[in-house]
């Protein structure tokens, strides 16, 4: 039997029904970002694997798809990420002075799922502030996030807090290779403490007791607490202390219903985050739905390293938890070959009405619409009547 219908192993189409929905989150929060005043950047689905990689999109080598390119004989990478093409657009195309606010939404590709019934395809939409260093930012990033989730239905949200400098900030006085700092970071992210316990053996005492305190500080608001007593008062963790408090304050003053915890040692998601990090998700669900922070070195391999905040997620996943809207209604109307008719359904598409013709032979089949109105001939002229 042939298998030429076969997709690849986390690869599917998406039929009409899902199609449908996923198009009207998009548009949804497409809308919700221009509310906001970010502008729609559409960065191509391929460039040269050295941009795609470098500097801080390094972490996203294993991710990502390479081709030769017949023109060039270079090598190309397929975007994983889209990230370090918004900062590129940023640094050289736009080469603003003060503040940018990009928001996109295309395709992604991985060569591995994130999880066992993961897309290797997600559907990334995003948004980002290019330009300014203060919380201010941070803010306003993981509002419009908290934003797109209610405004696609999902309930319940939990909106998790951490920050990048604490954990280098407990590393602060411990030299690491590269291999030996993944693996901490690595053990951290996994709550692994007897690997945590071998890899800190040489490390010096208060280091080595701030990095395995750092496995307890996750939960609620006592954490932040813990944290200032167990912790060194070194600047890095200092900083990012007070940050997340001023954060949280002013997230629970407009997001009463959201839940709102704390993972200090969280390092999960790509290697680029510098500052406030934080993910969301929903009630009854341990996948992220929206991962974002800040990530100020993006921009330096293009020669302008300008402070940046932002987040993104992938819309077939969100579209699973979103809300349904109703299908939109339609008006079914006979296919005939009278100029009337012809006209008729021709001037109520231009009205904004989808109008769908019923092909001879196909009157009792369905589609992606609400047909609650028909066209009908009466006394020599076509009227809409209700069904």
């Amino acid at each position: 039997m042939s298998s030429a219908w076969l997709l690849p192993e986390h690869i599917a189409d998406v039929l009409p029904s899902q199609a449908r929905r996923i198009e009207e989150l998009r548009r949804d929060l497409l809308d919700g970002a221009r509310a906001y005043g970010f502008e729609l950047v559409m960065p191509p689905l391929l460039e040269h694997l050295d941009s795609l990689l470098s500097g801080t999109g390094s972490a996203l080598d294993l991710k990502t798809f390479k081709l030769v390119d017949q023109l060039s004989g270079r090598t190309l990478g397929v975007r994983a990420d889209t990230t370090p093409q918004v900062a590129r657009i940023d640094a050289h195309l736009l080469n603003r002075q003060g503040v940018t606010r990009l928001c996109y939404c295309g395709p992604v590709l991985h060569t591995r799922p994130e999880g066992l019934h993961g897309t290797r395809e997600p559907l990334q939409f995003g948004a980002e502030i290019y330009g300014h260093a203060g919380l201010e930012a941070d803010l306003e990033v993981q509002e419009i996030a908290l934003d797109a989730l209610q405004r696609a239905g999902v309930k319940k949200l939990t909106l998790d807090l951490g920050d990048a400098r604490i954990v280098r900030g407990a590393l602060a006085d411990v030299t690491l290779d590269a291999a030996t700092r993944d693996a901490v970071y690595a053990a951290l992210a996994a709550k692994d403490q007897p690997a945590l316990d071998a890899l800190t053996t040489g490390f010096p005492a208060e280091s080595r007791a701030a990095v395995l305190a750092l496995l307890r500080l996750y939960g609620g608001d006592d954490v932040l607490a813990a944290a200032r007593r167990e912790l060194p008062a070194r600047p890095l963790i200092k900083a990012a202390l007070d940050d997340l408090q001023w954060l949280t304050q002013h997230l629970r003053a407009a997001y009463p219903d959201v839940r709102i915890g704390f993972d200090l040692a969280d390092l999960s998601g790509y290697a680029y985050y510098s500052g406030a990090r934080f993910a969301i998700f929903a009630a009854g669900s341990s996948d992220t739905l929206v991962r974002g922070g800040r990530y100020d070195e993006v921009g330096a391999i293009f020669g302008r390293n300008r402070p940046a905040v932002g987040f993104s997620t992938d819309l077939k996943q969100l579209v699973v938890l979103a809300s349904v809207h109703p299908l939109r209604p339609a008006i079914r109307a006979p296919w005939g070959e009278d100029a009337a008719l012809r006209q008729a359904i021709r001037q109520l598409r231009e009205q904004g009405e989808s109008v769908v013709c019923v092909l001879p032979g196909h009157e009792h089949e369905g589609q992606e619409f609400d047909c609650d109105r028909e066209l009908v001939a009466s006394n020599g002229q076509w009227l809409v009547r209700a069904l």
